[in-house]
């Protein structure tokens, strides 16, 4: 809907299919899509992968193209990878861009809702740590959840984040950082391309009348709600090949405060740049 030009194109079409193509030989390069030439202008930062990421997450079907130009077993560990980052989406193997129609078109698959909440590591946080299978790791393909009620020390948490194992493919979730308390750190990462963001207040941070109303229309925050801390939490997913679950897990836990650090939080150095504007 293009409110200033007058056009509605809900009245002619819809959205029949959300279609996304990955190229089984290229999948995880690390190209921007300014070397591409793909950018919408100079400052555009984004990483093939970050946008492939987002594409494979909110679709209905997957074409992996390209299937000629890798081994079976890389074909299988691909295949493997891409259904736990989509594991709604129907996955389509071809070569040379060679797909039956049928396949793609009229299919009325597209559901917004269903598209929103089909990412892998989406459902990995809905379903929660505690609620996790350990699933069989074919071709070292497998994921986890990590989880902790203590917050993280800015810096060596960022550190990480810059400088994780390349055997992850994808890690997202919430983060509790101390210099920054009040707010909930969307942490997110796709192949070489990472980034910590705000993306709300902690309940627990907002006014008392404010609580109160959120907490009567989603009762559910009060299921992890700490005495002291209220929803402050971390709670992130990990999809990858190959993992060392217990290390990384071993260094995430480095990056909580220590016992000293918890005495005065506001000397903590903050390596956040990002400025919040409030109304």
């Amino acid at each position: 809907m293009d409110e200033e030009l007058g056009i509605d194109l809900s009245t002619a079409c819809q959205l029949d299919t959300m279609v996304t193509v990955v190229d089984a030989n290229r999948f995880g390069s690390g190209d921007t899509l300014l070397e591409r030439k793909e950018a919408v202008s100079e400052e555009d930062e984004r990483k093939i992968a970050d946008l492939l990421l987002d594409q494979i997450e909110f679709c209905d079907v997957l074409i992996l193209n390209k299937t000629d130009l890798v081994t079976d077993t890389e074909l299988v560990k691909l295949t493997k990878v891409l259904e736990k980052l989509q594991p709604e989406a129907k996955i389509i193997k071809s070569s040379f861009g060679k797909v039956d129609p049928s396949e793609i078109l009229g299919t009325g698959a597209f559901d917004f809702d269903k598209a929103s909440e089909s990412a892998g590591w989406l459902k990995e946080l809905t379903i929660g740590h505690a609620n996790h299978t350990p699933e069989t790791e074919e071709y070292g393909v497998h994921s986890f959840v990590y989880v902790r009620k203590e917050p993280f020390h800015s810096v060596r948490f960022k550190s990480f984040v810059e400088s994780m194992p390349k055997s992850i493919i994808r890690a997202k979730g919430i983060a509790w950082c101390a210099t920054r308390n009040d707010l909930a750190l969307l942490m997110s990462q796709a192949g070489p391309s990472t980034s910590i963001e705000p993306v709300s207040f902690w309940v627990a941070a907002l006014p008392k009348e404010r609580q109160q109303e959120i907490i009567r229309e989603e009762p559910e925050v009060l299921d992890e709600w700490d005495q002291e801390y209220g929803d402050r939490m971390t709670n992130l997913v990990f999809i990858g090949i190959d993992m060392d679950q217990d290390l990384i897990t071993e260094e995430l836990d480095r990056c909580l405060l220590t016992e000293s650090e918890h005495v005065d939080w506001d000397i903590l150095e903050d390596p956040f740049d990002w400025v919040l504007q409030t109304n």
